[in-house]
């Protein structure tokens, strides 16, 4: 079994920063690309980040200069530095792995969600 346990969510005034953590745990051989994505209300989940194991990144054009995704590949943990924080930020974030388990399975893990709020 995997686990993806997500940190570090909040309320943050405009401009502000925050820092989030995502952890894979459980019965993992290897791990592929791990991303953020969030959901604001009313709307699609969309993608913010995502990083390949060989440090290839994406990025939306909306976060583009203000939010860094990072990774320690011996911790299993990703990381969303977000600077210069927008009210349009406001969101539940979503952790995603893409996970080779010990029994050879292949799959999309997504973590719980925890929100960021940007408001004065």
């Amino acid at each position: 079994q995997v686990q993806l346990v997500e940190s570090g969510g909040g309320l943050v005034q405009p401009g502000g920063s925050l820092r989030l953590s995502c952890a894979a745990s459980g019965s993992i051989f290897s791990i592929g690309t791990m991303g953020w994505y969030r959901q604001a209300p009313g709307k699609q989940r969309e993608l913010v980040a995502d990083l390949t194991r060989y440090g290839r990144t994406t990025y939306a054009d909306s976060v583009k200069g203000r939010f860094t995704i990072s990774r320690d590949n011996a911790k299993n943990t990703v990381y969303l530095q977000m600077n210069s924080l927008k009210p349009e930020d406001t969101a539940v974030y979503y952790c995603n792995a893409n996970i080779m388990t010990n029994k050879g399975y292949e799959y999309d893990y997504w973590g719980q969600g925890t929100q960021v709020t940007v408001s004065s």
